[in-house]
């Protein structure tokens, strides 16, 4: 595979194990298109559409463009939303993840130049693209490279990468070689991914002369808590021992940048055993972001389905509770810094298919609910299991099932999340509420294959308009959705192309009743429904 899948079990063996016991959670003005939701529709190549808002308005739609009636059975659905604050979406939140090795392919995937990249970037709202992953340990700085060479780490490497990221308007978490300070360094070739905290810091010290203020922060190796079946193997390692290890590398990074925020532990799993242990020990004073990471389960078995996916995850639910109470006793933020489906490079035919839309927004929701700050959903390379954006030859080749799922979680914007109490018959279906600066959205998913849902939802105040938007799947010739299908995922008709532009139809017009309002949520879709 062109990218290192995360934490491979033939690597990583206890991981195996863990994550499955513990890894789970527009005509005139009226068009929707023209309205402030989706700035820069149709915009070229060479001109990036500009950042999605934070808190779309509302878009109005024409009273004649009302939503069809579904074919198939229907089941009769009630949605309560109350105004009682159940947690919150920051900016900045749903955010990508990329392999550190992604920095030296030739040609660069990550440059300013690249603007149909910038322009995926840019469509889902300013955020965060963590460089990191497996490939972290297995690169080393060298500061006289001359870049795109394997195994190494250059200056034209970051300046490509700075560039790039100052381009989209989003921040980095950038990750540092720890692994290659143990007995069992990476090893491959005529490279050998040896590293010191001396060289820690000079690279450090390079990416923020070059970042500046897109620099999220610092991240001391990656999955430090699976380091005792690879690069530490044989020899003692514990969570004192990372401890003591990133404690030198922090001094010798803080001690060239003063100024740098430095993040951790970059766990695999094993939240509260390691991630807020290490929290407590490090303190506020030396960590301003607790980090973890998620992946259901392991995409190499059989039972890694697209009906897995799709099912309730009450694991990572209870993962999160685990992480919001450590993070507030550290005093710090938490985030999800590398997530996606399936470990190993994901699940083929289910992680790169219509399922992962549907999934990423229960999963993004289940994480703001749990109190974290953002998620970086891992990716890169044109493979069959998960990536939001494939790309080949330093180019986009399309936006994935999953990235459709991510757009529609940013359409619905940044704001208190409002509680809600969804009743579909037992139905697999889920209900959201986002209260921006604009308006109140909901977000309904339904995921059975089959029922129709007839949904009434009552309001906490009284809703003098509303507008759906639609995601769905249809490939050529089928008359409705496949879970399974790896293409023809669009919202409200439309798909987004290869430089983030993204022309939806119209919404559909809903008429809300003083403090009720009734649409249809499709088998297998997700609606968002904008109200003022």
């Amino acid at each position: 595979m062109k990218r290192i899948p995360d934490a491979s079990s033939a690597v990583y063996p206890s991981r195996f194990s863990s994550q499955l016991t513990r890894r789970r959670a527009l005509q005139g003005a009226l068009a929707f298109a023209a309205t402030s939701l989706v700035a820069g529709c149709g915009s070229s190549s060479s001109s990036p559409p500009p950042s999605a808002p934070s808190s779309p308005s509302t878009p109005s739609s024409p009273s004649g463009n009302q939503q069809p009636v579904p074919s198939g059975p229907t089941t009769s659905a009630t949605l309560t939303v109350t105004a009682t604050v159940a947690g919150a979406i920051p900016s900045a939140f749903a955010g990508l993840s990329y392999e550190k090795s992604t920095l030296y392919e030739n040609p660069y995937l990550f440059t300013g130049s690249n603007n149909n990249l910038i322009g995926m970037f840019k469509r889902l709202g300013a955020s965060v693209l963590r460089i990191g992953g497996n490939s972290v340990d297995r690169n080393v700085w060298t500061a006289s490279g001359a870049g795109q060479t394997e195994g190494q780490i250059a200056p034209a490497d970051v300046d490509a990468l700075a560039a790039f990221v100052q381009a989209t308007g989003w921040q980095c978490l950038y990750g540092i070689n720890l692994g290659g300070a143990g007995p069992n360094p990476y090893t491959s070739g005529s490279i050998t991914a040896v590293t010191t905290p001396a060289l820690a810091a000079a690279e450090v010290a390079y990416a923020a002369s070059k970042f500046g203020s897109s620099l999220l922060g610092i991240e001391i190796g990656n999955e430090c808590d699976l380091y005792g079946n690879s690069y530490f193997a044989g020899a003692d390692w514990s969570l004192s021992q990372f401890e003591s290890l990133w404690a030198t590398y922090r001094a010798a990074i803080v001690a060239q940048t003063p100024d740098v925020s430095v993040t951790g532990p970059a766990d695999a799993s094993n939240e509260g055993t390691w991630t807020v242990p290490f929290g407590e020990w490090a303190t506020s004073k030396n960590i301003t972001l607790l980090t973890q990471h998620y992946y259901r389960a392991n995409g190499g078995l059989s039972t890694s389905t697209a009906e897995f996916l799709i099912s309730p995850d009450t694991s990572l639910v209870k993962d999160l509770s685990t992480l919001r109470a450590g993070a507030k006793t550290v005093g710090v933020p938490y985030r999800m810094s590398e997530c996606n489906s399936f470990y190993n490079g994901g699940s083929s035919g289910v992680s790169d298919s219509y399922a992962s839309s549907l999934w990423v927004i229960d999963f993004l929701f289940d994480c703001a609910l749990g109190g974290s700050v953002g998620t970086n959903l891992h990716g890169g390379g044109n493979g069959t299991g998960y990536t939001p954006i494939a790309d080949a030859n330093g180019a986009v080749v399309e936006a994935r099932p999953e990235y459709y799922g991510m757009l529609l979680f940013t359409l619905a914007g940044s704001g208190s999340l409002y509680t809600t109490s969804l009743s579909a018959d037992g139905l697999n279906a889920t209900a959201y509420a986002v209260k921006t600066s604009s308006g109140l959205n909901l977000i309904i998913v339904n995921k059975d294959s089959t029922q129709n849902l007839q949904l009434t939802a009552q309001l906490p105040d009284n809703a003098t308009s509303a507008a759906l938007l639609e995601m769905t799947q249809l490939s050529s010739g089928a008359s409705g959705p496949n879970l399974s299908a790896t293409s023809g995922v669009t919202i409200q008709g439309a798909s987004v192309n290869l430089d983030g532009s993204f022309t939806p139809g119209t919404a559909y017009a809903l008429n809300p009743s003083g403090m009720t309002l009734t649409c249809y949520v499709p088998a297998l879709s997700a609606v968002l429904i904008q109200i003022t």
